[in-house]
């Protein structure tokens, strides 16, 4: 089940987002933070999102009875000049449920969100040659470029390319 998070959001929630994001960094995927991550971090950084997020974001979560294990978020661009425009962020899947169509389906989600609420076009960004830039790709995103060494692997060490992605929404009328 995909729902939406209102906040402020119950304690429990909190920390079943912090132990999927602190073991997302573990199992070695790049989503902006270096191992070790732990789990009292991940919440530091998920309290300050949520608490921190513009009116308009969209939190995502998916849930396997009441436990998390999926989310993503929605971030309308800052810039008045830009009212159509959001970013996609954070597609997380707890390691047991990769490979099972959850990151596809969290992502229809949110493109249908980001629809209603009247955004028509999207960005995000990935790790060149991971999951994320495969699914992006086969959901149709469109690839506009490559930053090489914008990024450094969870391990702090290895540098890795960006892949830079839109998708208009309004062409998908």
């Amino acid at each position: 089940m995909i729902e939406r998070l209102t906040r402020p959001i119950a304690s429990d929630d909190l920390t079943a987002l912090a132990r999927l994001l602190s073991q997302t960094v573990e199992s070695g995927e790049a989503v902006s933070f270096v191992a070790p991550f732990p789990v009292e971090d991940a919440a530091g950084w998920w309290d300050r999102t949520l608490s921190g997020a513009h009116p308009n974001a969209v939190f995502l979560v998916a849930r396997d009875g009441r436990e998390i294990v999926g989310t993503v978020q929605l971030h309308p661009a800052w810039a008045p000049n830009q009212p159509h425009r959001a970013e996609v962020v954070k597609l997380l899947v707890d390691a047991r449920c990769r490979g099972a169509g959850l990151g596809t389906r969290l992502m229809e989600a949110i493109e249908r969100d980001a629809a209603m609420a009247g955004f028509t076009l999207l960005t995000l960004d990935a790790k060149r040659g991971g999951a994320a830039d495969r699914l992006y790709r086969r959901l149709g995103w469109t690839h506009v470029g490559t930053i090489p060494r914008f990024g450094i692997d969870p391990d702090g060490v290895t540098p890795h390319d960006a892949v830079l992605f839109y998708k208009d929404l309004s062409a998908c009328d």
